[in-house]
């Protein structure tokens, strides 16, 4: 039997998830949005038996109910909501108490993965050389809400984790449809360099997601996409 899947949060990216599901081998057993979740109603171990992982593209309000919930009934979870990294250790917390697996990411794609160990690389080429200062772009569609993206903040947290310590100028443009991109600089007086990664089809997210629920089924613990990829040193 393959992988079963609730989906929770039915917009744009809970809809791409549950038409890509099948080519996983996964079936989507449950969808649950604002219509039959409000205050985490839908998330009940009567209603949900069959239930394997649930993967959250919600809210970020809405996943602060959502989580505790899906640890009470032992239920392992993909996180793809952003906007709640404030909120972070209270989640991990419950977690911990609870002893279910979570991935959290803000970004699930392979490429941004990738390229988030090369920011880090390349911050911690450039911490020593004064001279140059840091920047960080983003570019969104006119509909996502927070800002900086969930992507920018851990791109930032990475270069800050490698060590890099100047001032990193921080900015964000939504427009359009834009998938998303996302440009980290360094400016010396001189010279500029930038790494860019662009996203071409917000399906990608989906599939790395789908990939994470697979990959924590009966894990038990907090980890990233990097876990997943097995990126992390």
């Amino acid at each position: 039997m393959g992988l079963r899947i609730v989906i929770v949060g039915y917009g744009r990216m809970g809809k791409t998830v549950d038409r890509l599901c099948g080519s996983y081998d996964c079936e989507v057993v449950e969808r649950l949005d604002i219509h039959n979740n409000a205050g985490g109603e839908g998330i009940d171990a009567a209603r949900l038996p069959q239930a394997d992982v649930a993967i959250d593209f919600s809210t970020a309000d809405a996943l602060l109910v959502n989580l505790p919930r899906l640890a009470a009934i032992g239920m392992n979870a993909v996180i793809g909501t952003t906007g709640w990294n404030e909120h972070e250790e209270r989640m991990q917390a419950v977690v911990a108490k609870t002893g279910i697996g979570v991935v959290a990411a803000a970004n699930f794609s392979l490429g941004v993965n990738a390229f988030q160990v090369i920011v880090e690389r390349a911050a911690q080429l450039l911490q020593p050389l004064d001279e140059f200062g840091a920047c960080i772009h983003e570019t969104h569609h006119a509909a996502k809400i927070d800002a900086p993206s969930g992507t920018a903040l851990a791109l930032r947290d990475a270069m800050r984790g490698s060590g890099y310590d100047a001032a990193i100028d921080m900015a964000s443009t939504r427009v359009g449809s834009c998938p998303g991109t996302h440009t980290v600089g360094f400016d010396g007086p001189f010279e500029a360099l930038s790494l860019t990664h662009s996203t071409r089809d917000r399906a990608t997210f989906a599939h790395g997601a789908i990939a994470a629920a697979r990959w924590v089924h009966e894990k038990r613990g907090w980890f990233t996409m990097r876990d997943v990829l097995g990126l992390e040193s």
